[in-house]
């Protein structure tokens, strides 16, 4: 048995935090009878939340090459195309994190709540490394600040790695690799604005192990069963 809060997670509805404010509003139901937070269920039990019957899925794991243009979220009131409409999928998958509109890289789309969880929680310290191609040229006491952390929301950002890939004194453009541990909201480009620095282009090159190898732009493949283990092992080690 496992509680149920964890078992509606593992299924992709929500996380697991929310499964426990829908248990705790009486929106949770097994069996037919309204549970409250700590109880389990067995594999066998029928789930409902928010009156829908929980569908346990098999686990999917997928690493996109996300391209431009396409919105990381699993609808869109625009009528974007989504990351979500890019996948083969019968299943609820949805992204763990973000990336904005006009960037691209490396996504990775899942039904486990439970992993998706764990990536994204804020002492996950999942290694992500960004090329980015910024307006002006940029000299290595920047760089130094990107590595030590600027001031964003009135918190300094966490410890980084940067370096200067390529210099253009005829575009007047710089290309930095930026290494970053933490998922703040447009983070890359606003700790090179913070420096007074226009990001041009973006891409997430590598997800802690993981990298782009063998995909062009809008191409995805899944996830190895050896992968996801080495993935789950790096978090749950990193939050011990």
């Amino acid at each position: 048995m496992e509680r149920v809060s964890k078992i509606i997670a593992n299924a992709g509805y929500c996380s697991r935090r929310k499964a426990e404010e829908l248990i705790q509003k009486g929106k949770v139901t097994v069996n037919g009878k309204v549970i409250q937070i700590g109880d389990k269920a067995n594999v066998s039990d029928m789930i409902s939340v928010e009156g829908n019957f929980l569908n346990r899925e098999d686990k999917e794991y997928v690493l996109l090459y996300k391209p431009r243009g396409v919105v990381t979220t699993t609808s869109d009131d625009k009528n974007r195309k989504t990351v979500v409409d890019l996948i083969q999928t019968s299943n609820r998958i949805y992204p763990v994190g973000r990336l904005d509109y006009d960037t691209t890289g490396i996504l990775i789309l899942t039904n486990d709540g439970e992993l998706a969880n764990l990536l994204m929680h804020p002492k996950s310290n999942v290694d992500k490394l960004y090329v980015v191609k910024v307006k002006g040229l940029v000299p290595p006491v920047m760089l130094k600040k990107l590595c030590n952390g600027v001031i964003l929301d009135g918190k300094k950002t966490a410890k980084a790695q940067a370096r200067a890939k390529k210099y253009d004194k005829k575009s007047n453009t710089s290309i930095i690799e930026l290494t970053i541990h933490e998922g703040k909201n447009h983070q890359v480009k606003r700790m090179f604005e913070a420096l007074g620095y226009e990001v041009l282009k973006l891409k997430r090159e590598t997800y802690s192990f993981l990298n782009l190898s063998g995909l062009t732009s809008g191409e995805y493949r899944h996830l190895t069963p050896k992968e996801v283990k080495k993935l789950y092992n790096e978090v749950l080690n990193e939050k011990k």
